[in-house]
């Protein structure tokens, strides 16, 4: 009788399974996705215009807001409640310039 050599192959599932879970972890740990969660931010801003749509003012982070239903005048401060990135509160976008900053000479 003949005798076959059979080479055992790895499973194709097990094989794509590990790729998938490797990319995940380098996409987490180079995207950082909390930075990019919003969070509600409420913040005393100036108004800047007075449309249909309410009073418009300019927060601390550069944010155009909106408050609705605003009966203030032009120049007056109100109180507005919006959301902004996480990586405007935590400082993510200091680093990052920081790194851009040693690289480059």
């Amino acid at each position: 009788m003949l005798e076959q050599k059979q080479s055992k192959k790895p499973p194709r599932l097990a094989i794509i399974a590990l790729m998938a879970a490797g990319l995940a972890v380098v996409l987490v740990f180079t995207l950082t996705p909390w930075n990019f969660v919003p969070t509600q931010v409420t913040e005393d801003v100036t108004v800047l215009a007075v449309t249909e749509h309410g009073c418009v003012g300019e927060s601390q982070y550069g944010v155009s807001v909106v408050v609705p239903q605003c009966s203030a005048q032009v120049g007056d401060i109100v109180s507005a409640t919006f959301y902004v990135p996480s990586m405007e509160l935590n400082g993510y976008y200091d680093r990052l310039q920081d790194r851009v900053d040693v690289v480059t000479p």
